[in-house]
């Protein structure tokens, strides 16, 4: 069992002192990920159906890692934590997001299948869901890596997990999540086309 932090953890001043440089870091990174949409340009304008799916792919990515880093800080803080790999409680939690993230990814893609046959766009509902499903699990997965050594991290520097794992999470999610969904979009309509 890991021990719950201290109410110390919790002082605005403290709180501002570790958020504040993470957050023009993590400010940083993030525009790397516009500038790789920014070069996707061509692509997107090509295969509009695309670019109706970078948000939800990217939001949602963010959004499961944000969960399980959640789900890991509040067992932090009642301490019941553990980072044994034999935590059944945890491989729930990991199965969890991975159920989730195959339902709305499945769902992403049919979603925007419907929406391309309401008007009138080429890409078949096999690309989107591979498309979708492939890039989908990988940010998933990426989130779900990026959560546990966040808080694990967090944690053993002394730093409340609350303050750090759902911004790193995210951002890590958002270039990465990008990166991967461009790059499995154009390889499936290469290999499809």
């Amino acid at each position: 069992m890991v021990d719950a932090p201290t109410t110390d953890s919790w002082r605005i001043r403290r709180i501002v002192g570790h958020m504040f440089p993470l957050l023009i870091v993590l400010s940083v990174i993030v525009l790397w990920a516009g500038l790789t949409l920014d070069a996707a340009e061509a692509l997107l304008e090509e295969f509009a159906l695309l670019a109706v799916m970078v948000p939800t792919m990217i939001g949602m990515g963010g959004n499961l890692g944000a969960i399980l880093a959640s789900r890991l800080s509040t067992r932090l803080h009642l301490g019941t934590a553990s980072f044994d790999l034999g935590d059944r409680m945890l491989w729930a939690n990991i199965g969890a997001i991975v159920g989730l993230a195959v339902t709305v990814f499945i769902a992403l893609a049919v979603g925007t299948w419907l929406i391309g046959l309401a008007v009138g766009a080429q890409l078949g509902l096999g690309e989107l869901l591979v498309i979708s499903l492939g890039s989908g699990l990988l940010i998933t997965g990426i989130g779900i890596v990026a959560s546990l050594l966040v808080t694990y991290l967090s944690y053993r520097l002394g730093i409340d997990p609350d303050d750090t794992t759902i911004p790193i999470v995210t951002n890590i999610v958002d270039v990465f999540g990008m990166v991967i969904f461009l790059a499995i979009a154009a390889w499936v309509l290469e290999v499809s086309g």
